[in-house]
């Protein structure tokens, strides 16, 4: 149950360190956890990015001190963070759906949003279709972009709209076209957690690079040597991913008593076949150390 420890842990800071300037990152820290895959979890367990939770905590409990009457707009502003005045209301007023003069006078408009509690079922974790495996290093090449933790969720699907409509209207020049035909670009989504922000990560549309040119705009990344247990994934994209990614993170790692997250990586591999077919194969990559 580590992992369910962690996020609990994680929950418990954050509460205690409301008023602070913290980040993903900080509260990563706390719990000797990879930043990558604390964010990646916590989104998955609790539906919330990790900056989402902190903010919608702040303004529930800034409605408080608005009910309450004892501070000015300009220092509850301040207090939760907020560089004026004006961008405080209009957080305020995003997240409660009015401003704070309206919910003085109407309690009744407040959005309460209370500590979030972590709460695991174990269930079929050991039925999950997986192989643990050791391999070598090996190196990608492809179409590299950094992401935000917060929105990712939508901006990674559109990075890959653009990719395969660059693809389909043959508008890369020859040199790349070339490339993303030998290597197969698009067999491969990496993620690396190597931007030591705590708040952005780089991903990568790849394939396979055994060496030779290459073109600008493309980027080479290695991928150490690691063990990787790899989860199949049946069904169209993206929800079988998405069902396996949530059973990883709500079953099979609370739940397993050998393995444990190693580096902050993980790789998604495509059958570059029909994505929308029910018999759709792909499957999720996660580096593990033995405990």
């Amino acid at each position: 149950m580590e992992w369910t420890v962690s996020l609990k842990r994680a929950i418990d800071y954050m509460e205690s360190h409301l008023l602070e300037s913290i980040d993903a990152g900080d509260v990563a820290k706390q719990i000797y956890m990879s930043s990558f895959y604390f964010q990646k979890g916590f989104k998955i367990m609790t539906g919330y990015s990790v900056g989402e939770y902190i903010r919608c905590r702040r303004l529930y409990l800034a409605a408080l001190d608005v009910i309450a009457g004892r501070d000015k707009i300009i220092d509850l502003a301040y207090k939760y963070g907020y560089d004026t005045p004006e961008s405080f209301t209009k957080a305020f007023s995003r997240f409660h759906g009015c401003p704070p003069t309206q919910l003085k006078n109407d309690t009744s408009l407040i959005k309460v949003f209370l500590p979030l509690k972590i709460t695991v079922t174990i269930q079929g974790g050991n039925d999950m279709d997986y192989v643990i495996e050791k391999m070598d290093a090996m190196k990608m090449i492809g179409f590299e972009k950094s992401f935000s933790f917060d929105n990712s969720y939508e901006a990674i699907p559109r990075f890959w709209t653009e990719f395969c409509t660059t693809c389909q209207n043959g508008k890369y020049p020859d040199d790349v076209h070339k490339v993303i035909e030998d290597c197969m670009v698009g067999e491969f989504a990496i993620c690396l957690d190597n931007m030591n922000d705590g708040k952005n990560f780089k991903y990568l549309i790849a394939g396979n690079y055994d060496g030779g040119h290459v073109p600008e705009g493309m980027t080479v990344c290695e991928i150490p040597a690691h063990t990787w247990v790899k989860f199949k994934c049946v069904g169209p994209l993206p929800g079988s991913l998405q069902s396996i990614n949530t059973k990883i993170f709500k079953e099979w790692l609370p739940g397993n008593p050998d393995y444990e997250l190693a580096d902050g990586l993980n790789i998604e591999w495509y059958s570059l076949d029909d994505g929308s077919s029910p018999d759709y194969e792909s499957q999720i990559w996660l580096p593990v150390n033995k405990k």
